[in-house]
């Protein structure tokens, strides 16, 4: 539910799709407020996908195997791990509102998860939104060393392959920077997203999704 003018208006996934076409997403102050608000950043985080940097270290993460990774097996899963406290935030934007709502759209084909798991047990991981050519990153989180870049890195090999031409990060991190991440002014994303929307994507693109293939894909990248 959002609020504008005193009156409370009832959010349904297609208003939260068209919400994101126009270049806003939702949040809200806490997992116990049953209300959001709409958030327009006047410099918004990108992660080019034609200069996207793997590490070397994380490449041999990668190589050895510790995660089995996997998409859209566990996605309420992967939200409630984003949902958890961490030591650099005690509380967190993913109310119940929000949580039914993205919910909803991975149950109509519109939301994903990218999930690292190790001994069957799901130890991080990342989720988003498809529209289009477009995916937009939500939250990630991890509960072992380098569970969440691993997933991030097949996110954005599958996106690549996939024949997307934007990722938003909606804000730029110290641990975005290391992929490539940049910020661009509002104006600047908003012609991004415009044509983003309206291009072909399909985030099941045959060969993507193995540590070879990421590995192949960013051998460029040291």
């Amino acid at each position: 539910m959002a609020k504008s003018g005193g009156q409370d208006y009832r959010i349904t996934p297609a208003i939260l799709l068209k919400a994101y076409a126009c270049g806003i997403f939702p949040m809200a102050e806490s997992a116990e407020d049953p209300n959001i608000f709409w958030v327009d950043p006047v410099e918004r985080g990108i992660l080019p996908l034609g200069s996207v940097h793997i590490p070397r270290s994380l490449k041999k993460t990668i190589r050895k195997q510790i995660f089995d990774v996997r998409f859209d097996t566990a996605f309420a899963a992967v939200l409630d791990g984003c949902a958890e406290p961490t030591p650099n935030r005690s509380e967190t934007w993913i109310n119940r509102t929000v949580r039914e709502l993205y919910i909803a759209l991975y149950r109509e084909g519109f939301a994903h998860s990218v999930e690292t798991w190790r001994d069957g047990e799901l130890v991080g991981g990342l989720y988003g939104v498809s529209l289009g050519g477009a995916f937009f990153g939500e939250s990630m989180f991890s509960r072992q060393t380098d569970a969440s870049k691993v997933a991030l890195a097949f996110l954005c090999e599958r996106l690549i392959r996939g024949g997307y031409s934007l990722l938003d990060t909606q804000f730029l991190t110290e641990h975005l920077e290391r992929f490539g991440a940049i910020e661009i002014p509002r104006e600047d994303y908003q012609a991004l997203l415009a044509t983003a929307v309206e291009a072909d994507a399909t985030f099941y693109s045959e060969g993507a999704g193995t540590s070879d293939s990421v590995l192949q894909l960013f051998s460029h990248t040291s």
